[in-house]
This record gives structure tokens, C-alpha cells and sequence, in this order.
């Protein structure tokens, strides 16, 4: 593996969806029922959003890898843990995303309200903190948790406010299913990463759960974010086309049912994030027309 790719590999792609849907869909939301929309602040929005989700990619690689919890696991490529990278050259991968996350959110807190420094620090401290601490909340079952906050509701939320520097319980309702399918992201992750962490005394929800009902939790997960897309009907009726993806959705999810697990899971980490892109373009293009 080259240096390039070793690098894109390391952040993770497949989880990306999960930074650009719900800017997509603030976006979208805010032409709908906006007289005025800031695209630039939008775009900002999204440089923050993308380098948040890598630059906690690389964080959580050197954390785990530093830790040695990241040894002989199924999955993504882990950089420290496979000794591709440094722990140094990670870290310093990490800190540096996390410095153009900063720069764009200053920018975007300049243009709109300075609040938003704050809620960029907390972001910054959360994303890092998932695994980087002495007690890294991820290793007691709260990422998901945090997941949906930062990833669902602060996303979708921050990106129709900074878009149109106004409040709207619309962007509540839309940041459910955004923040339910990166939550499930995550799940299935853990699901797939359950005999690892646990032999580490890793305690992810998915550890604290157990296999059978980390499973259910995940359906659950595909579920709600289903539901919640079709509320969108409040706001545009074509919010049913959301329906569409649900012969997708019940493939995954029969899969997880049926006990798909170590290598079997990773297409399906696939599956699910372009569940979540094709769910949120779909709302998206709802919301356009």
C-alpha cells in the first residue's frame, strides 16, 4: 500500500456519509423554507463536518493503537495497529484535520454568531476524547450517544442555522434519521468489533449489549431513521419516497438478523452508509422540489 492510499484508507471512507448527509440535507432544508440561504456557509459547514469525521478517524486509529486494542482486528485498515503509520505521523494527522475543522468553523463563527467557537471546542473535545482520554467514553457504551448529538442533531441543526442564521423545529425532525443512521454506522461497527473489544475489556455498547440485542439495537436503528423520513411528509409530501430504499434497509437488516458477523460485516458497513447517503439525498431532493 502506498502512502496515499494507506492514508485514505485510514480515514475511512465508508464512514463519510455520515458527515456529508447532514449537511446535504440543512442545505436542502433551508432552500425550502428560507428567503435567504448562505451557500458559502453552507460549504463551510461541510469542510467542518468532513474534517471532523476524519480527523476522529485518525484519533480513534492512534488511540486504539497506542492502547493496543487495535491489534489483529477485522475491518478498516488501522494504521497504528498494522504498523502502516507511526502513532506520531496519526496524531499528527489527527491534529492537523482538527485544525481545519477549527479554521472553518471560525470562519463560519466570524460570518454568523461566535457561539459558535464553543460548540466547535466541545465538538473538538468530544471527537477526541471518544478514545483518547485516560477514560475514554467510547470504551463505557456512550459513543452512540455522542454520535447522534454531534453527527445528527448539531450537524443538521448547525448547517440550516449557519445557512440561514435562524432556528427551525423542521431541522430537528430531519436531524432523527441522520443521526439514527450514523448511530447505526457505528453499530455495526462494534457489532463487528464485539469478541475484540470484549477480549480488551473494550466496553462498547455493543459489548454491554451483547451480540443478540446489539443486533436488535441496530435494526432499531434502521427502523427510526425510516419512521422519522417519512414525517418529513410534513414538510414535503415527497418524503415518501423514502420508501424506495426500504428493500435496501430490510436486506441489511435481514442479514444482521440472520447473524452476519466478523468479515461478513464489513460490505454491510457499506451498505449501511449509502443507506444513509441515498436516504438523505432522497429527503434532500424532496425538499428542493
Amino acid at each position: 500500500m502506498n502512502s496515499t492510499s494507506k492514508w485514505v484508507a485510514g480515514a475511512r471512507p465508508r464512514t463519510l456519509p455520515a458527515a456529508i448527509s447532514p449537511v446535504l440535507i440543512g442545505t436542502a432544508l433551508s432552500y425550502r423554507i428560507a428567503t435567504h440561504v448562505s451557500y458559502l456557509n453552507s460549504f463551510l459547514a461541510l469542510i467542518v463536518s468532513l474534517s471532523l469525521q476524519i480527523a476522529v478517524n485518525y484519533a480513534n486509529d492512534y488511540s486504539d493503537g497506542v492502547k493496543g486494542t487495535d491489534e489483529e482486528r477485522v475491518g478498516p485498515v488501522r494504521l497504528v495497529g498494522s504498523g502502516l503509520a507511526s502513532a506520531a505521523a496519526v496524531k499528527r494527522a489527527a491534529f492537523i484535520t482538527f485544525g481545519v475543522a477549527a479554521v472553518a468553523g471560525t470562519i463560519l463563527a466570524t460570518r454568523t454568531s461566535y457561539f459558535l467557537i464553543l460548540v466547535g471546542i466541545i465538538s473538538i473535545i468530544a471527537a477526541w476524547t471518544y478514545t483518547g482520554s485516560s477514560k475514554p467514553y467510547g470504551y463505557r457504551g456512550y459513543g452512540e450517544i455522542s454520535v447522534f448529538l454531534f453527527f445528527g442533531v448539531v450537524a443538521t441543526v448547525g448547517t440550516f442555522y449557519v445557512s440561514t442564521q435562524s432556528f427551525s423545529w423542521k431541522a430537528i425532525l430531519f436531524s432523527i434519521p441522520v443521526g439514527a443512521l450514523s448511530c447505526a454506522i457505528l453499530a455495526i461497527n462494534n457489532l463487528r468489533d464485539l469478541p475484540k473489544d470484549k477480549a480488551v475489556g473494550k466496553k462498547t455498547l455493543a459489548v454491554r449489549m451483547g451480540d443478540q440485542k446489539a443486533r436488535a439495537f441496530f435494526n432499531s436503528l434502521i427502523l427510526i431513521a425510516h419512521a422519522t423520513s417519512l414525517l418529513g411528509v410534513l414538510v414535503s409530501p415527497w418524503s415518501v419516497a423514502t420508501l424506495a430504499l426500504a428493500p435496501f434497509s430490510l436486506q441489511i437488516m435481514r442479514s444482521i438478523k440472520n447473524g452476519a458477523q466478523g468479515v461478513e460485516l464489513i460490505p454491510l458497513l457499506g451498505k449501511t452508509g449509502r443507506v444513509q447517503l441515498l436516504l438523505s439525498t432522497t429527503l434532500a431532493i424532496a425538499l428542493l422540489i
